[in-house]
C-alpha cells in the first residue's frame, strides 16, 4: 500500500508519515521545502527505521505534478496537506494563497482521476465555520463567511472536493482540525516555521529558549474570561493518527458517503494565557510576554464537538494541555542542541 504525502517534511505532515509507516504502509512524500527542512526526512528514517521516498516538487504547477504522479503509478490514497497556512500572512498575501493552495489541490485531483486513484485525506481546518454562532462546534455548524484569505482556500478546497466527487470516482474525508500544537516524543520532529511563527506554541519555545525577545500576544479583549482567545489545542501525535484511521476507513470501504468531514479537536477551549500557564508549569520556565493590539483575521473563540470522530472514527485525543506544551519545549531544546553541534 503506497500511499502519497503531500507537504510531508511539514509540520502535520511528517507526523502522519511516521504513523503511516508504523502501521506498515509505503510513503511517498512531495513536498517544495518552501516552510519545512529535507532534515526532517532523515528524522523520520531515525524514528520508524524506514526512509520515505522524498520528491522535491511544487505542485501548484501542473507539469512536474503529472510528472510525479506518473513516476508512481502504483499509490493508492493521498494525503493532501500541502498549503500555505499563515492566517496573517493570507490577509497580506491573499493571492499568493489562493494560487498555491487551490492550484495545488486542482493539480492533484486531475491526476488522481487520471490514474484511478480513488481515496484522499484532505487536511481541512476548523477555520471553515468562521466565528461560530454556537459552541461546541459540530460538523453541521453552517460555514460562514471566512474570516481569513487562508480561511477561504479551506471552504473552497471542501467544495471543489464535493464537487468532483459527484462526477467522479474521487471520495475524500476531510479532517478539519482546531489547533495543532506539540511535538513527537522522541523530540525528531516537530513544528519549525521558517522566520517568525504564526502559532502560538513555536513563538512561545522560541521566546523561552531566546530566539525571541517577548512572547506577543494578539489582543486582552476578547469576551472571554481572561479576555485572550480561545482554540481548542490539539496535540500533533493525535491528528497524525486520525489520518491513518480515515486512509483506512476508505481503503476498507467503511465510510458511508463519498466525502465525509470530521472535527479532530479535544474538546476542550484553552485561552493563550491557559497555554502559557500550562507551559510554564509543565516545563518550570517563565515568559516574557506583552499584549498587543488583536490580529486581522483571528477568531474569538471556537473548540470542537469531536463526538462524530469518536463514533464513526473510533478516534479519540489521548494526549492533554501539558503534555502537548512539554513535547513543544522538549523539541524546541533539541534543536538548540543541534545548532551548538553544527557549530
Amino acid at each position: 500500500m503506497v500511499i502519497l504525502v503531500t507537504g510531508g517534511t511539514g509540520y502535520i505532515g511528517s507526523h502522519t508519515v511516521v504513523e503511516l509507516q508504523k502501521k506498515g504502509f509505503e510513503v511517498i512524500i512531495a513536498d517544495n521545502l518552501s516552510n519545512s527542512s529535507i532534515d526532517v526526512v532523515d528524522n523520520i528514517a531515525e524514528i520508524t527505521g524506514t526512509r520515505p521516498i522524498f520528491v522535491k516538487v511544487d505542485l501548484s504547477e501542473p507539469e512536474p505534478t503529472k510528472d510525479l504522479f506518473n513516476r508512481y503509478s502504483d499509490l493508492k490514497a493521498v494525503v493532501h496537506f500541502a498549503a500555505y497556512k499563515a492566517v496573517g500572512e493570507s490577509v497580506m498575501q491573499p493571492l499568493k494563497y489562493y494560487r498555491n493552495n487551490l492550484g495545488s489541490l486542482i493539480n492533484i485531483l486531475e491526476e488522481m482521476e487520471t490514474h484511478g486513484i480513488r481515496d484522499m485525506v484532505f487536511s481541512s481546518s476548523c477555520t471553515v465555520y468562521g466565528q461560530p454562532e454556537k459552541l461546541p462546534v459540530t460538523e453541521e455548524a453552517p460555514i460562514k463567511k471566512a474570516l481569513s484569505p487562508y480561511g477561504n482556500t479551506k471552504q473552497i478546497a471542501e467544495e471543489i472536493i464535493s464537487d468532483v466527487s459527484k462526477i467522479a470516482s474521487l471520495q475524500a474525508i476531510l479532517l478539519r482540525y482546531f489547533n495543532p500544537t506539540g511535538a513527537h516524543e522522541s523530540a525528531l520532529i516537530g513544528e519549525l516555521p521558517l522566520g517568525i511563527p504564526n502559532n502560538l506554541m513555536p513563538y512561545i519555545t522560541q521566546t523561552a529558549i531566546g530566539k525571541r525577545e517577548f512572547l506577543r500576544v494578539f489582543g486582552n479583549n476578547y469576551n472571554t474570561p481572561d479576555g485572550t482567545a480561545i482554540r481548542d489545542y490539539i496535540h500533533v501525535v493525535d491528528i497524525a493518527q486520525a489520518h491513518v484511521i480515515a486512509i483506512e476507513r476508505m481503503l476498507d470501504g467503511k465510510n458511508k458517503q463519498k466525502v465525509e468531514a470530521f472535527n479532530l479537536g479535544t474538546g476542550i477551549g484553552y485561552s493563550v494565557l491557559d497555554v502559557i500557564k500550562s507551559f510554564e508549569r509543565s516545563t518550570n520556565e517563565k515568559l516574557k510576554y506583552k499584549f498587543l493590539e488583536r490580529r486581522p483575521g483571528d477568531v474569538e473563540k471556537v473548540w470542537a464537538d469531536t463526538e462524530l470522530a469518536n463514533r464513526e472514527l473510533g478516534w479519540k485525543a489521548q494526549r492533554g494541555l501539558d503534555e502537548m506544551t512539554l513535547s513543544a519545549w522538549n523539541w524546541e531544546k533539541r534543536l538548540a542542541e543541534r545548532m551548538i553541534d553544527k557549530k
